[in-house]
């Protein structure tokens, strides 16, 4: 009576293992190329942040947060940047920042013409809504499955995973961004003649560019914590250091990776926060 029957018991997981199997089977050649085009973008781009000096980093950190804010914020910001070299995880710092901006332009890339659909379809709205609801309830762990199945170990399956778990708030701010423009501002717009395309590019986008850049804040932040469980399937930087110290139990050696994070976290924020609010001053 107190235990929950056996024969109303349904589970689902085989029904996505069949699906998993399936895609393995005959879209493997696809998912191959996938893995190539990454592996090519991701190589290129640790090669050109590689090449760069490490005081460009850290000058240009200050020369931004000075001109967002004030000297006091550069000072701070750069002295964090710098930190993260004396630590001895500048190499590592690039690699963890590669699968961040990989990551986050492939989220714009998909989040803000899905965004400016859902905010015109109110069919598309009701389709995305839950989804993107189970998106972010969803344990980040979970990605990391199908992210191994499709592209195994290493730098590939991180950017995979990575993007699916942090696309989510740029669709929806996007999405919010697009709805929230001043309903005389479109009626002016449509007075004078614009047509659907001038409308979006020329007053929507424009009007709703703060709330579109605090969807990117949001998602560089959302991939930033997926920098740890990434280093579970195989990818480096300064995650697979908490790792190690989380296997080996040193203590120090985890505290200082965990501080490299947060310190490029709050770097990260404080400058796409300013440009957001830069760009609604500007509005």
């Amino acid at each position: 009576m107190f235990t929950y029957p056996e024969s109303l018991v349904f589970e689902i997981s085989d029904f996505f293992d069949v699906i998993i199997d399936w895609i393995l089977v005959n879209l493997d050649g696809f998912f191959d190329l996938i893995r190539k085009i990454i592996f090519s973008i991701f190589d290129a781009t640790e090669n050109l942040l590689s090449i760069i000096p490490w005081f460009v980093y850290v000058l240009a950190v200050f020369y931004l947060a000075y001109r967002l804010y004030n000297i006091k914020t550069g000072l701070m910001l750069s002295s964090m940047l710098l930190l993260i070299g004396v630590f001895g995880l500048w190499e590592d710092m690039i690699y963890t920042l590669v699968i961040v901006l990989i990551s986050v332009i492939v989220s714009m890339l998909i989040g803000l013409p899905t965004g400016i659909l859902m905010a015109k379809s109110k069919r598309l709205e009701s389709i995305l809504k839950p989804t993107l609801d189970a998106m972010q309830t969803m344990p980040s762990f979970v990605y990391l499955i199908p992210a191994v199945m499709l592209f195994g170990l290493g730098k590939v399956p991180a950017v995979f995973a990575t993007t699916i778990y942090a696309v989510p708030p740029l669709i929806r701010l996007t999405y919010l961004g697009i709805k929230s423009v001043n309903k005389e501002v479109v009626e002016a717009g449509l007075s004078f003649g614009s047509t659907a395309r001038q409308m979006l590019f020329k007053i929507e986008i424009p009007q709703s560019l703060p709330t579109i850049m605090t969807g990117v804040n949001q998602t560089t932040m959302m991939a930033m914590a997926m920098v740890v469980i990434s280093s579970m399937i195989g990818a480096d930087g300064i995650g697979s250091e908490v790792l190690i110290a989380i296997r080996r139990l040193e203590v120090g050696r985890g505290i200082q990776a965990g501080l490299a994070i947060v310190f490029l976290a709050i770097v990260l924020d404080r400058l796409l926060q300013g440009i957001a609010l830069s760009l609604e001053r500007n509005a």
